[in-house]
This record gives C-alpha cells, structure tokens and sequence, in this order.
C-alpha cells in the first residue's frame, strides 16, 4: 500500500490520529483538543477530551459549533459550512513534514464570524497552500454566540475565548509531531478572529505560547459587560425564562439559535446594537487588552502584523442593499455614526470635505471604519516596542458595489483564489499574482517575523496590496486617520459601567431610529 493509501500516523496526547496525504501535504481534520461542551459541560470552561484506543481517522473535518446561518443577503457572499455532531471543539492541521525532526513555524489560525458564525471549514481557509510553503498551519473551531459568549450569573465568561486558548496550549503541547516548532507560532486571525488573537495575546495566562501575530481587520477590544448582558437579557424575555446558563441549557437548541438571530438582527459593525463579545473576566482577560498591549505589559516581544481593507464597511452595508438605504436616511444616519463613534459635528464636516462627492454611507462607512479599527490599530502600532508591520488590502471586488471590502483579502492571504467560495465576494478572475504577493508575505512573517517591507516608525509606512503593484505608503495611509486624530485628540472610554454617548440624546433617538429602519429593512 503507498502512503497516499495508509496515510500519516502522529500520536497526541489523547491518542493517535490518522490523516491523508493530498497533493504531498499530510492532512488532519477533526482532531478533538477538549471535549463536546454540552450535558454537564455546557456554558463551561473547556475540558481535556476522553483519551481514545487504536487509531482515529482524522480524513473528514469535525463538528462546526451552532451557530444560525446567514441571512440570505450575507449568504450569497460567505460560505458557512454546517456540520452537525456535538464534538465541536476540534482543529486540523496541514504539514509537509509529519514528525518531531522537521521542527518547521507553525500558524495558528482563528477563523472571523462575529463570534457568531464561521468554522475551520471554511474552503477558503484550506492550510494547503502554507503547508506547501514550509509552515505547519493549524485552524481551530470554538464555541460561538450564546454558547461561547453569553454572559450569565451562574457561569464563567468568555467560554469560546477559553476554547481558542486550550486549542493553543494543545498546538504548544503537541505540534512537534506533526513537525511544528512549538517556539514559533504564529496566532493569526481577521475580524473576530483577529480580535480574539489580540486579546490572547495579551492575556498573562498565554504568555510564552505565541511568538508573533497577525490582526487583519480587528484589533484587541472587550466590551462592556452590561452591553453583553443585554443580549442575553433580551434573549431570556423572547424565551420567557431566567437570564441564567441552567436555564438557557434547558432551552432546545435550534430555538436558542433562532432567538439568538432574530435579536441580533440589528447589530452590525456599523449600527452597534445588542451583540456577544469578549468582556474582561478577571482571569483569561484581567483587563482591556489593547490598553495591556499599548501600556507595554503584554507580548513586548511578539511581533504583529497587521491592517484593514480600504472598504470594510461595504461588506456591512452592500449586501440587501443597505447601503442605499443609509444614504437616505441622510442625517438620521450621520447623526447615528457619530453617536456610534463618540464622535463631535467636526468630525463628519471633515470627513465631507475630503469626500465632497461621496453620499451619507460612504462617509458613515469610513468613519466607523476608522473608530472601529485603522485609529486602534495605528495606536497599537506607535505604543508597541517590538516590531510592527502595517498594511493596507485595496484591491476592489470584481462583484458591483463591494469594493475592497472586508474579508475580501482572505481568499489573497490563504492563495485559495481556486476555490469557488473565494469567487463569491472577489468575482471571477482576481488577480493571482496580488495572491502572490499577499500569501508570500504572510509565510515569510509566520517563519523569520518579516514580511518583506519596513516596520512601522515615526514615518508611518503602509504596505499597499491591490492600489497597482505592492508598495509603501508614508503617512496615515487614509485622511480620514489624520483628521480623526485632530478633530477628536482623546476619545474617551465607557466605564464599564456606563454607556457612553456624546452629548445630545437626539443622537442616541437617531441611533434607535436608524436600526429600527435597517431591521425593517431586513424583515
């Protein structure tokens, strides 16, 4: 029998697992790193799973958390595999080299969603195309929405965060079978992803098992427990039951998904809203990561690679034609950014200065993309002692209206431009050689800590993928940025006890307003 028949053999600490080889790269799929977060284990920290006998084949990807599917207007541009089973806290892992010898960098990858959706099985994040570069990559599934994320009385926070953090203690643990250097990981991941490797990156508990990282449209954040709780609380009155794990765990599980959707039909990035996400917990997160980062207590000698795509917001607003619709709601919609953004009247009549033709959505979609993420990932980058690489995605989906929008650079990063779920948000025909370039520089960081261009100083150097052929930009790479940082010097931070809004409550009526009118929109 040929190896392609046996397949690969490597022993973890909980048993042996049988892989594939596809194409000379030796595949695992499914492989268990804590056990089915249900029954006893529901709403839980995660647990080591059950120690198996003999072999387990690990040819097919595992369970994917619950999680409700995409509203039909998102579904046209993602792909979300759903498979079902309970044991769903499971990764995979690619490597040209299966064997403790190799001793090859390693990239940890946590797939975005909103905390919400998503899986590792996702097509367009198939670790082929780094395994065939010489980087063992390993992608992870973790606990989502309610499950993962909801804050309760009777149960520790942050459940999903402590999945990713067991699957990367599993990769330093066990990695060099399957010819990982467990001394040079690479944690990467975008949106949620992103934002969830931020944090762990900070966390004291996961110092040591991560030796660079790579944020792509989401830097470190919590939110306000309070904003967390309200989902939840919002979800117990639509069930009719206590706003407590014991309770939710007794709730059928498709119907906890449905709730779950229909309340957070009004959140997005751009109209805030009832939504999960990471909250300081006084363990895994003892404080504000991005404030940890900045203030220099956390990962001083993790390097970061990191940026945005110049259109983010058009993924948030294109799809159901959103975005139309917030150009007509005209100042309902202005005056909701600003109170989104904790931002004064100066700062849209800046913005509209440079834009002077660009309707209200535009302007709405670049202020929250500043606030959201190029104004924290610029303030990381100045504060970091360690070395910080800055980039820029701005090459325009061949698909109306998209743009260079986020997401659309994951399909360049992976090099799975071949995969028909890439063609879904960049169209037919996107450039290879930009996916040269893009996967090329992300292989080259994950094993020496340099993607190829100059690290970030005081001249503010932005690589350029898409806008022409790679290239530096010096200076704020958008306006926007510059003005921000003129017009509002010091954005004061919520209390975790309050609900910060700048002055005026017929901003935060406009917010109310606003998703009101997107939610019938969605209906």
């Amino acid at each position: 029998m040929t190896a392609e028949q046996t397949g690969p053999v490597v022993r973890t600490p909980h048993g042996a697992v049988r892989g594939r080889y596809e194409q000379g790269i030796a595949v695992f799929r499914g492989i268990p790193y804590a056990a089915p977060p249900f029954g006893p284990r529901r709403f839980r920290p995660p647990e080591p799973p059950e120690p198996w006998d003999g072999v387990r084949d690990a040819g097919a990807f595992g369970p994917t958390a619950p999680k409700p599917p995409y509203s039909e207007a998102f579904a046209r541009y993602l792909s979300d595999p759903v498979i079902s089973g309970d044991d769903c806290l499971n990764l995979n892992v690619w490597t040209p080299a299966p064997g403790p010898a190799a001793r090859l960098p390693v990239l940890v990858w946590l797939h975005g969603g909103a905390l919400t959706r998503g899986s590792s099985a996702v097509p367009v994040y198939d670790g082929r195309t780094f395994a065939r570069d010489g980087i063992v990559c390993v992608s992870v599934n973790y606990r989502l929405g309610v499950e993962g994320y909801g804050l309760f009385p009777d149960a520790p926070p942050n459940p999903g965060l402590r999945d990713q953090f067991a699957a990367l203690r599993w990769v330093h643990e066990t990695i060099t079978a399957f010819g990982g250097d467990p001394g040079n990981v690479t944690l990467a991941g975008q949106s949620a992803g992103a934002i969830s490797a931020g944090a762990l990156i900070a966390a004291p508990k996961a110092q040591g098992l991560v030796r660079r990282a790579i944020l792509q449209s989401g830097p470190p954040e919590v939110l306000e427990r309070d904003k967390v709780r309200r989902m939840v609380r919002r979800m117990a009155n639509r069930l009719k039951t206590p706003a407590t794990a014991e309770a939710f765990a007794a709730v059928d599980r498709d119907l906890l998904l449905r709730t779950q959707a229909d309340i957070g039909r009004l959140s997005s990035p751009v109209l805030g809203g009832p939504t999960f996400g990471i909250v300081e917990d006084g363990d895994l997160v003892p404080r504000d990561p991005l404030r940890a980062l900045v203030d220099g207590e956390a990962a001083q000698d993790v390097d970061l690679l990191m940026g945005w795509t110049r259109d983010e917001y058009r993924l948030w607003l294109v799809p159901g034609g959103l975005l139309e619709r917030v150009d007509r709601l005209g100042a309902v919609a202005l005056a909701g950014a600003m109170a989104r953004c904790h931002a004064g009247h100066e700062v849209p009549r800046r913005y509209r200065a440079l834009h002077p033709g660009a309707g209200t959505a535009e302007i709405v979609g670049q202020m929250v993309t500043d606030h959201l993420l190029r104004i924290p990932l610029h303030r990381l980058a100045d504060a970091r002692p360690g070395s910080s690489y800055v980039y820029e995605f701005a090459w325009p989906s061949l698909l109306s209206g998209l743009g260079a929008c986020h997401a659309l650079e994951l399909g360049f990063v992976f090099d799975t431009g071949d995969v028909p779920e890439s063609a879904r948000l960049a169209g037919e025909g996107a450039p290879q050689e930009l996916a040269d370039a893009m996967h090329a520089a992300w292989v080259r960081f994950a094993a020496t800590g340099d993607p190829g261009w100059q690290t970030w100083d005081d001249t503010h150097p932005v690589r350029i993928f898409g806008d022409g052929p790679p290239h530096i930009a010096y200076g704020p790479r958008d306006p926007e940025v510059a003005l921000w940082s003129a017009a509002v010097p010091t954005v004061p931070e919520p209390s975790p006890a309050s609900d910060a809004r700048p002055p005026g409550v017929e901003l935060a009526s406009a917010v109310r307003r606003l998703r009101r009118s997107v939610g019938a929109r969605r209906r």
